[in-house]
């Protein structure tokens, strides 16, 4: 063989060179697309899991600002020669600022003086009243007007006095023009006595004037307009009342307080007592208590809504009194002490109510300002003193700062950081004594008629409705779903399951809103004219259940043929529907027989128990109903993925189908069951279509079967659209979706745990 013989033998055997689609293998590809598919699982596990920590993150968020502490900046100090030195008279001192935080004022004598910050720059008026001269010996500001004084003078007279801000806009920028005017002045003091201290009051009905003279002496004035005339026109005229209040304690009095409808006078010793007077009508004043302080009174002010009232001692204590009515006594209302804030150092010389809250900032004679919440119970602001004492001082009207006098002639401006000073754990989690109320509360009731409203934001009514929801839901859907998946799994005819079952899981889709809208516009009312033969019905349903099995196994096994059979089914339904019908048709008469002809006031005078149409009943039928199908589809599967060799295996030593169900089945199954349990749970906490429609949605802290509730996310849903963004109850919202997000994980958290134990106990099933 030659040399090219033999090559081309050699190029003949040499393999072909591979090509690309060679390379290729099926494998390759399979190899290729299994990394890929775990890539994807992969990372949209860890999104989940980023996911979920982004959402607790930006509730978090949310949350947080409403537990943040208030904070204070001094902005300017303006100094004021016309008050500086010692000896200045607090009576005769005020100041004010407009909602802008623009333009404030000192009002001294009848003689303001108007300053523009932020730099604090005088202003100058166009005009300016012109008193005649008159010598003015107090001021006294109308409370819930922040701008609107009644001046006592030295001879018994009032003059009323206000101040408006007229704000105008010139090629878009802002400017705020004060405006000064006076009223008629009018007696206060008949002996034209120097007036020593005033409380004046502009009301819709008139205008009120208490005024103690020097001698202690203690008058009550009201202008108010009288109709008179002819048969066929109205004419108005002004008309005064005036009567004299006299009594023990009058000539000590050192501060005055008027109420918003002019009906209350309420008066502060020197010698540390509270005194009370219904001036309702005027000519007859009547006394409605006194009350011990303990210490001289310096200060009294109305928080917004004129019910509760703060004292200021010479000592320093700042306390709220609230006034109460005994519904076992009657009578007049008492003022009760009902809470203490944190005390000052000096004696307290000015109260400043929010005109927006249940806030007010309060000043002493060593120069410390303070701002307080009632409701919360809580000092938010302490502004250390500077020896000075403050002459006045005012919350903006926004409660977004704060204007401040000293003896020292200088007029300080502060910026307030205070947006939420209601929220706080003790608040949102304890009981608290509101106004009106006589006794503390969990209490939710987030809103009003009124901007005095004192706000409710007790938290514990949302989550007792979410438990009271909860527990009666899944009384009801756990035993007719769990042993409902016992019999379709061990039990039924596989030809009759392979309907049930997937009629069962498509039930789960049905919206919940429809679901809630039946429930509250059709069963609701249907329950409340039935409900004597439901009663009935539930006791009578398990009795008879029990009493046709029994009866069942002493048949021929000819005519019972085998176990889960149609006609097996076919019996049950019919005494099911039978045994209903029977309750409904003698639900009158049941009515009759065991609950005195009236069901509703037998449960009231029984038990205690207040029947509504909208109950916690109606949810636990409707929100069982849409928990079921879920339920029952996990536990029905995991009962059926029990390997059958098990099962024939404990057949075949002897076990009945019952002993084979409890000692192996329901073992081997434990951790489905737990888990389809655990989701029914979580299904039913975060429910809000059924609750919100079907319920009464009152947040109320009571296990009575009978009575609505509401839940943390119905509550959300409700208020919502209607909370401003920003503030305390959009905030409080997410607070009670981040409870319901922490509840449900800590819950699934155990659940797992629970499960993994369960499923590494009872592997070897």
């Amino acid at each position: 063989m030659n040399d090219a013989d033999t090559t081309n033998q050699g190029e003949r055997l040499a393999p072909p060179s591979p090509s690309a689609s060679s390379i290729l293998t099926p494998r390759m590809v399979r190899r290729w697309l299994d990394h890929g598919a775990t890539g994807v699982i992969t990372i949209g596990g860890w999104a989940t899991i980023f996911s979920i920590f982004g959402i607790f993150a930006y509730l978090f968020i949310e949350v947080a600002p409403l537990f943040y502490p208030a904070s204070w900046t001094e902005l300017i100090a303006v100094r004021v020669d016309a008050v500086e030195g010692a000896g200045q008279d607090p009576r005769n001192v005020s100041v004010g600022i407009d909602g802008y935080r623009e333009v404030g004022y000192v009002l001294r004598e009848g003689n303001p003086t108007f300053y523009a910050f932020p730099s604090g720059t005088p202003m100058r008026l166009a005009s300016v009243p012109n008193f005649e001269h008159e010598d003015v010996t107090v001021t006294a500001r109308s409370p819930g007007t922040p701008h609107r004084y009644g001046l006592g003078t030295r001879t018994g007279q009032v003059l009323p006095f206000s101040v408006d801000f007229r704000v105008t806009f010139e090629n878009d920028v802002r400017r705020i023009e004060p405006v000064v005017t006076a009223g008629e002045p009018f007696d206060a003091v008949p002996t034209g006595a120097p007036i020593v201290w005033l409380a004046y009051r502009e009301t819709e009905s008139g205008t009120i004037a208490a005024a103690l003279d020097e001698s202690g002496r203690l008058f009550l004035t009201k202008i108010q307009e009288a109709v008179g005339g002819g048969l066929f026109a109205l004419e108005r005229e002004v008309e005064t009342l005036r009567a004299e209040i006299t009594g023990e304690g009058v000539e000590a009095i050192s501060v005055l307080l008027l109420d918003d409808p002019g009906e209350t006078l309420v008066g502060g010793t020197r010698d540390g007592r509270l005194l009370s007077w219904d001036i309702s009508t005027i000519q007859r004043p009547r006394g409605m208590g006194v009350y011990s302080v303990g210490a001289p009174v310096t200060a009294l002010s109305y928080l917004i809504g004129d019910r509760s009232i703060v004292v200021g001692t010479e000592q320093g204590d700042v306390a709220v009194w609230m006034p109460q009515i005994d519904p076992d006594v009657g009578g007049d209302p008492r003022l009760q002490h009902i809470r203490d804030l944190t005390p000052h150092a000096g004696a307290v010389t000015t109260i400043s109510p929010s005109l927006r809250d249940k806030g007010f900032l309060t000043a002493d004679a060593t120069g410390e300002v303070a701002v307080h919440h009632s409701t919360s119970n809580q000092t938010l602001i302490r502004v250390p003193g500077n020896g000075h004492a403050v002459l006045a001082a005012t919350f903006a009207p926004k409660v977004d700062g704060a204007l401040v006098l000293n003896d020292a002639g200088r007029l300080i401006h502060y910026a307030v950081e205070n947006d939420y000073p209601e929220s706080t754990f003790a608040s949102l989690f304890r009981p608290v004594l509101y106004e009106g109320y006589d006794e503390p509360l969990h209490v939710w009731q987030s809103t009003g008629g009124s901007d005095a409203f004192e706000p409710k934001f007790g938290l514990w009514p949302l989550m007792f409705g979410t438990l009271k929801g909860t527990i009666y839901a899944m009384l009801l859907a756990t035993p007719l779903a769990v042993l409902g998946a016992i019999y379709t799994a061990m039990f039924m005819n596989p030809n009759v399951r392979a309907v049930v079952k997937p009629v069962v899981e498509i039930m789960e889709a049905f919206p919940t809103v429809v679901l809630g809208f039946l429930a509250g516009l059709w069963l609701a009312p249907l329950l409340e004219t039935i409900f004597p033969g439901v009663v009935a019905a539930l006791i009578a349903l398990p009795l008879a259940v029990t009493t046709v099995c029994i009866a069942w196994q002493f048949l021929p096994a000819t005519m019972r043929g085998p176990s889960g059979n149609v006609t097996e089914l076919a019996v049950f339904f019919l005494i099911l529907c039978g045994t209903v019908w029977v309750c409904l048709q003698f639900n009158r008469q049941i009515e009759v027989w065991f609950f005195d002809s009236d069901y509703t006031h037998w449960l009231q005078s029984t038990f205690g128990l207040a029947y509504d149409q909208r109950n916690a009943l109606v949810i636990a039928f409707a929100m069982g109903m849409a928990v079921i199908p879920t339920i029952f589809s996990i536990s029905e599967d995991s009962l059926s993925n029990i390997p059958r060799h098990l099962i024939a295996g404990s057949l075949a030593l002897g076990a009945t189908p019952w002993q084979t169900l409890t000692k192996l089945v329901i073992i081997s199954a434990s951790p489905g069951l737990f888990s389809a349990l655990m989701i029914g749970l979580g299904r039913v906490v975060g429910e809000t279509m059924i609750v919100l429609m079907a319920t009464g949605n009152t947040p109320v802290l009571d296990m009575n079967l009978f009575n609505g509730f509401r839940t943390l996310s119905a509550n959300i849903a409700v208020e919502m659209p209607e909370a401003p963004h920003g503030g305390t109850l959009y905030r409080l919202l997410f607070l009670a979706g981040l409870l319901l997000f922490v509840f449900t994980s800590i819950v699934n958290t155990i659940a797992e745990v629970i499960r993994q134990r369960l499923r590494t106990r009872y592997s070897q099933f």
